[in-house]
């Protein structure tokens, strides 16, 4: 205590002056306060949440050998958060990829590339035939898969299955899907009011969303966490109509439920005029 009180008595507090600080350092806190609680949000819905926890636990293992002077241990483990940055960048491409995704489909970013009435109104028109096709589907335990695409442009997507850039109807739809047909396995996309391909390959999602859920399920929120699509899953065994969206799946949809996350800014009153209250 005595060493303590003599620091602080040979400390010249007449020197001693604060910080001046501006509007402009202000609004510097602010941004990096709110990147910092961006990235933290971000973390915690992914795997990487982990990775940051076991990383917290190497830094104090890495302090506490630095004031015990374990050489051994200090040298380790710098050399291996060099190796190990590279690992993290290859591991965690997917959430990273979403991320950047995320910060594309910012408001800012939306200001300039906003979807225009016309381009609203062609993907509500799509939809509506997607909800048509999607009772006919269920009722006949026929398994679909649709990938609505809106502002995150999903050309990789198209090129793994076959081109078709053909009107959106119900009808185009069923006929594709029918058992045993060559376009009915894999998912359709579709953009603004055309269905662009069929047999797409979709990724599949690293998350649990419960045994009972099969490859259709974990292929649309897989491509739901990467793109900012609604996809439409119509269950084979069950004939029910889930709808996976920002990585989360809506399971077992009525009609109505269904055109409310379908359609782009549609009035809520004209949705149930159009789609009714049946369940699919």
């Amino acid at each position: 205590m005595d060493e303590i009180r003599g620091i602080i008595n040979n400390i010249n507090w007449s020197s001693f002056q604060f910080p001046q600080v501006r509007a402009n350092d202000v609004l510097d806190w602010l941004i990096i306060a709110f990147l910092i609680y961006k990235v933290l949000l971000w973390i915690k819905e992914t795997m990487a949440w982990s990775l940051l926890k076991g990383l917290l636990v190497i830094i104090v293992v890495y302090f506490v050998s630095l004031i015990l002077q374990m050489r051994a241990v200090t040298w380790l483990i710098v050399n291996s958060l060099n190796v190990g940055l590279v690992a993290v960048l290859v591991l965690f491409q997917p959430e990273l990829r979403k991320l950047l995704t995320e910060i594309g489909e910012g408001r800012i970013n939306k200001f300039f590339t906003a979807a225009n009435q016309e381009v609203i109104k062609q993907r509500n028109e799509s939809a509506s035939e997607v909800i048509k096709a999607a009772a006919v589907l269920a009722r006949n335990h026929t398994g679909a898969l649709v990938v609505m695409e809106k502002d995150v442009m999903l050309g990789e997507i198209e090129a793994t299955g076959i081109s078709l850039d053909a009107r959106c109807t119900s009808q185009l739809i069923l006929n594709i899907f029918i058992d045993r047909t060559p376009l009915h396995d894999g998912a359709v996309l579709v953009r603004n009011d055309r269905i662009m391909a069929a047999t797409c390959i979709l990724p599949l999602t690293d998350k649990e969303i419960g045994r009972e859920l099969g490859t259709r399920h974990r292929a649309a929120v897989g491509i739901s966490e990467i793109s900012d699509a609604a996809v439409l899953v119509v269950s084979e065994e069950t004939g029910l109509v889930s709808v996976a969206k920002n990585g989360k799946l809506s399971k077992n949809v009525s009609i109505e439920q269904l055109g409310a996350l379908l359609y782009q800014n549609a009035d809520p009153q004209s949705l149930k005029n159009l789609v009714g209250k049946k369940r699919v």
